[in-house]
């Protein structure tokens, strides 16, 4: 009877342990079920960064939309700058070339009587705008056949455009000589306009007032435009 008791609870222990560990082995699957599927969650939401991942070229591709519309716009920016740039060259006489002897009408007279100061008139004949800006070249001819070049005055050259049609003056100055005793008999005066090389034959004015000291006390002046 003793060893019966023992046997019974023996086989009652027995099987308080087999359940005891069929619990532990049921509990121990659930969680690794649970871990399996927190894994495969985890593994699902990398996937799904994966799947954003698979969105990220599409990112990029919107990234680089923006960036060729920075291009676009840049270029256009480009354009426009170049637009400015070649409209203020225009506008400054940056492409405009100078005027050449044969496109200009050139005259000579008094700006006053006795006021020591002879007007050089230049009119552009041509069909273009071009530049007439710096000092003429001139000289100065006597009764006696010599040639006499004359200096630059003191002055700085003030841009001078010349449209078709338009006018640009620059002047002779000299003393008045008032005693009857010049010396100085001009005839002629050659003209250069600024950066030619072809020269044009004036009329001494009849009019202009005598020169007074020698040739070398005449002074010309740079060009500007009578507007």
């Amino acid at each position: 009877m003793k060893y019966t008791r023992i046997t019974a609870l023996a086989a009652i222990s027995l099987a308080a342990t087999l359940s005891l560990t069929a619990c532990d082995g049921n509990g121990t699957v659930k969680d690794s079920a649970a871990k399996g599927s927190s894994s495969s969650s985890s593994s699902s939401s990398e996937g799904g960064s994966s799947s954003d991942g698979g969105s990220k070229p599409e990112s990029g591709s919107g990234s680089g939309g923006t960036q060729a519309d920075s291009a676009k716009s840049g270029s256009g920016e480009g354009t426009g700058a170049r637009t400015d740039a070649a409209n203020g060259a225009a506008e400054t006489g940056g492409k405009v070339t100078f005027c050449k002897t044969e496109d200009l009408a050139i005259d000579a007279a008094p700006d006053e009587a006795d006021s020591g100061r002879i007007n050089i008139t230049m009119i552009n004949r041509g069909s273009t705008t071009c530049s007439a800006t710096g000092f003429a070249g001139v000289d100065i001819k006597d009764a006696d056949h010599t040639s006499n070049p004359i200096e630059r005055g003191h002055a700085q050259p003030r841009i001078t455009t010349l449209k078709p049609g338009d006018a640009a003056v620059f002047d002779l100055a000299y003393d008045i000589d008032t005693t009857g005793n010049s010396l100085a008999s001009p005839t002629n005066i050659l003209v250069t306009p600024p950066n030619e090389t072809h020269t044009v034959t004036l009329d001494w004015p009849a009019n202009a007032g005598a020169i007074k000291g020698a040739y070398t006390d005449v002074q010309v002046y740079p060009t500007h435009t009578t507007n």
